[in-house]
């Protein structure tokens, strides 16, 4: 009678064994480096304008939705749109240009595989799209995933 009761318990314990045994040995072992170099990539930045103080900046940005700055020589450089590809870049330019406001393209050289990596998706979408609301959806959140990929590094 307790060979009975012993025998499946020991037999659910080696097929457990086994699979997990199983299950492991297909993971790789080799182990990624956390702090891979990249080269650096050219990217194109969407410049809506350069201001003296951060209040006159946000003052004249106030109607933008997301945007980042840059502070170099003591001026607040305000950019609205990232783009990688030189059509997309224009598509952006485009879009603000129509709503008012003066786009200037800087080229910029960036080492984060991580938002490269986000904003060639984002790009292809961009590339799909001649809709308003969308372009600038699409800039905003590359503006968003810059923030949070780069600007913390």
């Amino acid at each position: 009678m307790k060979i009975k009761k012993i025998l499946p318990i020991l037999l659910c314990i080696v097929c457990g064994l086994a699979m997990s045994e199983l299950m492991f040995r297909q993971y790789d072992t080799k182990v990624a480096p956390v702090n891979e170099e990249v080269e650096p990539q050219r990217l194109y930045f969407a410049q809506i304008g350069v201001y003296s103080t951060e209040d006159s900046m946000r003052k004249n940005l106030s109607s933008i939705k997301n945007y980042i700055y840059e502070v170099k020589d003591k001026k607040y450089y305000a950019y609205v749109g990232i783009a990688k590809d030189e059509k997309n870049i224009n598509k952006i330019k485009g879009y603000y240009k129509e709503n008012g406001y003066n786009i200037y393209v800087k080229e910029k050289m960036i080492q984060s595989k991580g938002f490269i990596e986000v904003l060639q998706q984002y790009e292809k979408l961009l590339e799909k799209t001649d809709n308003k609301s969308n372009i600038d959806t699409i800039a905003s959140q590359i503006i968003s995933k810059y923030e949070e990929l780069v600007e913390t590094d």
